[in-house]
């Protein structure tokens, strides 16, 4: 079982960037391909970013593409979730996810993620 644990979240500005941070508990980051959703109040969850496992490659929604950033450091077994340029909207709690063992592709699709985490507020006021 692999235990995901996100921080970075917190209450910003519109236009402010935060940096969410992911780290497994117990176990190395670098066998996995990651990905980052959010859900807002009301709403469904949503992708807004992934990373394969060699890091080579990502994916993002159309919306935050120029803005956030996905990337991962092995040597810290940490995935990252660079935002920028932040908006209202995107107030929701983030959630990291890993797909299983060794795979190595990344995934736009929630099912295809087999551990999450908590999530970790992000809030962005007007």
């Amino acid at each position: 079982q692999v235990q995901l644990v996100e921080s970075g979240g917190g209450l910003v500005q519109a236009g402010d960037s935060l940096i969410l941070s992911c780290a497994p508990s117990g176990r190395s980051f670098n066998n996995y391909a990651a990905g980052w959703f959010r859900q807002a109040p009301g709403k469904e969850r949503e992708f807004v970013a992934a990373i394969s496992r060699s890091g080579g490659t990502t994916y993002y929604r159309d919306s935050v593409k120029g803005r956030f950033t996905i990337s991962r450091d092995n040597a810290k077994n940490t995935v990252y979730l660079q935002m920028n340029s932040l908006r209202p909207e995107e107030t929701a709690v983030y959630y990291c996810a890993a797909r299983g063992q060794y795979l190595e592709r990344a995934s736009l699709n929630e099912l295809d993620y087999e551990y999450w985490g908590q999530g970790t507020r992000v809030t962005v006021s007007t």
